[in-house]
């Protein structure tokens, strides 16, 4: 008997809306034990990005093996990880410790707009971890730059997805939250099977921060629950449209506030599993 666990590898973010933060809120939530390991220290609220300092490989390394020496990790989730360098690392460790469900949300773009990556990591991202992942999660602008083509128009997006197919990539759930109308639509692009539509109400808020790192680390948290892939999705989806519903009327100082993780919660509970 131990609890569904999920580690998640990424940013911390000091206003406590995306990043690690955001990670751990969405775990607890839904009921799965979050370890962390964190790979830089953002300066950041809901109004602006103000620094971004990477960590030390050494010490990204101590985190990562300390917590795989000692707990049995369902999934991880991967954020931001700044560098090249923390990048190869953190694909080498997932291998040498046979991590089999891996999801990557490629954080490179702030919500602000602002740039989180000091040099271009697209590159190490699809030659260290496209192998390796169970499925991708960017937004238009992350595929955009993962694929070096511009996305306009349902046909590009389809295109996009048929590159990230031909570079590797396993699966890949391009978010459409940046799309406007009267529905957000997530579209699912894997090996071997039509692209498949996950699609909830647009919710007009003006508290979006942290949504990206929110969904993936959902996903990640109902296939440490058991899910597969297309069901934590579904849920996923599900569970990040009503967190945004829920914090709608929250204002924070009129700038891009967080989701309510809290919205549901449900209690951590034992699950029986081979260790």
């Amino acid at each position: 008997m131990r609890y569904p666990t999920a580690l998640t590898i990424a940013g911390s973010d000091s206003g406590g809306g995306a990043g690690i933060q955001a990670d751990l809120k969405t775990f607890s939530a839904l009921g799965v034990y979050g370890a962390s390991v964190i790979t830089a220290i953002t300066a950041q609220n809901t109004q602006e990005v103000r620094a971004v300092e990477a960590l030390s490989e050494n010490i990204i390394q101590q985190q990562l093996e300390a917590v795989l020496d000692d707990i049995p990790i369902d999934v991880i989730k991967i954020g931001m990880l700044v560098t090249p360098s923390i990048t190869e690392l953190v694909a080498h460790i997932i291998g040498r410790y046979r991590i089999k469900q891996v999801i990557i949300d490629p954080v490179m773009i702030a919500t602000t707009g602002a740039n989180l990556t000091k040099v271009d990591i697209a590159e190490a991202i699809r030659n260290q971890l496209y192998s390796r992942l169970t499925l991708l999660t960017p937004n238009i602008p992350e595929a955009e730059l993962l694929t070096g083509i511009q996305i306009r128009t349902e046909k590009d997006r389809d295109k996009a997805g048929e590159i990230f197919l031909n570079q590797g990539c396993n699966a890949v759930l391009i978010k459409g939250g940046h799309w406007r109308g009267g529905t957000s639509t997530d579209v699912l692009y894997s090996q071997n099977q039509n692209p498949l539509f996950f699609s909830s109400p647009f919710i007009s808020s003006k508290n979006l921060h942290g949504t990206g790192c929110s969904l993936a680390s959902a996903i990640a948290a109902f296939i440490a629950l058991g899910d597969d892939l297309l069901v934590a999705i579904n849920n996923a989806k599900q569970y990040i449209t009503y967190a945004i519903r829920a914090g709608v009327e929250t204002d924070f100082n009129g700038g891009n506030g967080p989701l309510n993780h809290f919205f549901c919660t449900f209690s951590l509970k034992n699950i029986i599993k081979k260790i």
